[in-house]
């Protein structure tokens, strides 16, 4: 294998680097409930404050087919000298819980080939538009519709009277901290919520995948069934982009239309609606506790028509 001569460099002096081109060789490597795997992709974007870097990476083989991801980071210096645009090559590091990336070596700073049938720079790759408003805490959410994972269509109008808790996920997102951990969340907050005796019943949870060619309701029915999905109280769903899209731009979501999980840039919103209709809170990022949702919830509950 002929590698660039930034790459050849930086190998002869940089240990990481070695361990880098091994796990080219096998892919994987598992030490300690760790599994570490190589990485290879175009930078997208730098999130300095949520302290990640959103690659369009290759295939991750045996772990993740080629997308659009947000890869965490301990720190920011880990990326000191990388740019938008750059070709890089990586660690991923694995755990049941967490991930965390490494080791990052800029590869090339000329654009890549691109795949034929992918766009890349897609006038729709991000989902916010003029017409569509930001929606804050008092405003009333419209009506979009979808279908469950019994293939059954649903509005989010059917929810009125319910305190209604609702997310964006895709099913072959498998980064612990992300979609995983978000559906972990809901799990936990809706037995939290069962638990109490206390808080009225009338709430709901709703999880949307916004990659609908994939996750049809059969998909959708084994996932929530992973991750104890109670039907009674948690739907999971998707539905056409002219109803994913603008729900999504309402909360500053970002994820593309007509452009497959390899092209996609999407990051995290858990939205809390009232009995009324009315947003109630905004939950921003991954770091939020089925505590902090629960109470959420709690305070929905309590809001006066």
């Amino acid at each position: 294998m002929v590698f660039p001569m930034r790459l050849r460099i930086a190998m002869a002096s940089c240990p990481w680097v070695l361990l880098w081109v091994a796990l080219l060789g096998t892919g994987c490597r598992e030490s300690g409930g760790e599994k570490t795997y190589a990485v290879r992709g175009i930078v997208r974007e730098l999130r300095v404050a949520e302290k990640e870097v959103v690659v369009r990476h290759e295939e991750i083989p045996g772990y993740m087919a080629a997308m659009t991801m947000p890869f965490p980071v301990r720190s920011m210096a880990e990326l000191a000298g990388v740019k938008v645009g750059d070709q890089v090559a990586f660690r991923l590091h694995v755990t049941a819980t967490n991930s965390h990336s490494d080791a990052f070596v800029v590869v090339s700073n000329a654009p890549a080939a691109v795949p034929p049938g992918v766009v890349l720079n897609d006038t729709n790759a991000f989902s916010l538009y003029a017409d569509v408003p930001e929606l804050k805490r008092g405003d009333t959410l419209p009506d979009y519709a979808f279908t469950n994972q019994f293939g059954n269509a649903f509005h989010l109008r059917d929810y009125r009277g319910n305190v209604l808790v609702f997310n964006f996920i895709f099913t072959r997102c498998p980064l612990p901290d992300f979609c995983p951990r978000a559906s972990s969340g809901i799990a936990d907050t809706m037995r939290l919520l069962k638990s109490r005796p206390s808080v009225p019943g009338n709430w709901r949870m709703l999880s949307l995948s916004f990659d609908p060619v994939a996750d049809t309701p059969e998909v959708l029915k084994q996932y929530g069934e992973r991750f104890g999905c109670d039907p009674a109280y948690w739907t999971i769903g998707t539905g056409a982009f002219d109803q994913l899209q603008p729900l999504g731009s309402h909360f500053g979501l970002y994820f593309a239309r007509n452009v497959t999980p390899d092209n996609q840039n999407h990051n995290l919103r858990t939205v809390v609606v009232d009995a009324q209709g009315r947003v109630s809170d905004i939950l921003v990022g991954k770091d939020w506790t089925p505590e902090m949702l629960a109470d959420s919830v709690v305070r929905a509950l309590s809001a006066k028509p």
